[in-house]
């Protein structure tokens, strides 16, 4: 997890840390006033109907269309149990049990608060509506979202530069991306895909913020 605080202009990141759980988000204080989670909030019935949001982002994202996984049903992530016709990776099914962990905490109101993001639409943006060229587990693909952030958010390198044990340099660097879009939510100045977005069953928007 990444913070930062907004001091008028000055926008300062502090040091990541990790969090065992995501309810823990909900206890820091000072309480967050935005939150972009790299994690699916709303899902789909079926795994026929997907959802439009990871559609747009996939067409948006070109050569970068692959790190868009497909999401599961909710039934599967409240069950565990996965269906075949689902096709989700292996990144995926590790992630099952914290996707129902953030389920268990989003309600409606609190999106008020937390927003879905993805951090390759993160860059996007960044690189002015431009997929980047190299994956982020690549020398050249660090160096690449090196110079995006460190043109974009001055301090940032406390964030790039933390050492924390376990924790990979790409999970850094995404989290970091994250941060700036949280911070053009918190300045209403992000963009939701798609434009009027589609409702779950549990009443959550099924959308992701860029």
């Amino acid at each position: 997890m990444a913070s930062a605080k907004l001091h008028a202009a000055t926008f300062a990141p502090e040091d990541p840390k990790v969090l065992t759980k995501f309810a823990e988000v909900f206890e820091e204080r000072p309480q967050f006033e935005v939150i972009a989670l790299n994690a699916p909030i709303g899902y789909p019935d079926t795994p026929e109907q997907g959802r439009e949001c990871d559609r747009e982002a996939r067409r948006l994202l070109g050569r970068r269309a692959m790190t868009v996984r497909n999401v599961p049903t909710r039934e599967t992530v409240e069950s565990g149990l996965v269906r075949l016709d689902e096709r989700l990776d292996a990144i995926g099914l590790v992630l099952l049990p914290r996707y129902a962990e953030v389920a268990a905490e989003m309600l409606p109101y609190r999106q008020r608060t937390v927003y879905e993001a993805h951090p390759e639409l993160s860059f996007f943006v960044i690189n002015a509506d431009t997929p980047l060229r190299r994956s982020k587990h690549s020398e050249e693909g660090v160096a690449e979202r090196r110079v995006l952030l460190e043109k974009r958010i001055p301090g940032i390198r406390r964030v790039l530069d933390f050492d924390l044990d376990g924790v990979p340099t790409s999970h850094l660097y995404d989290v970091a991306a994250l941060l700036w879009t949280a911070r053009r939510i918190f300045a209403k100045a992000a963009a939701r895909i798609p434009e009027h977005p589609e409702w779950d069953s549990e009443g959550l928007r099924r959308e992701i913020v860029r």
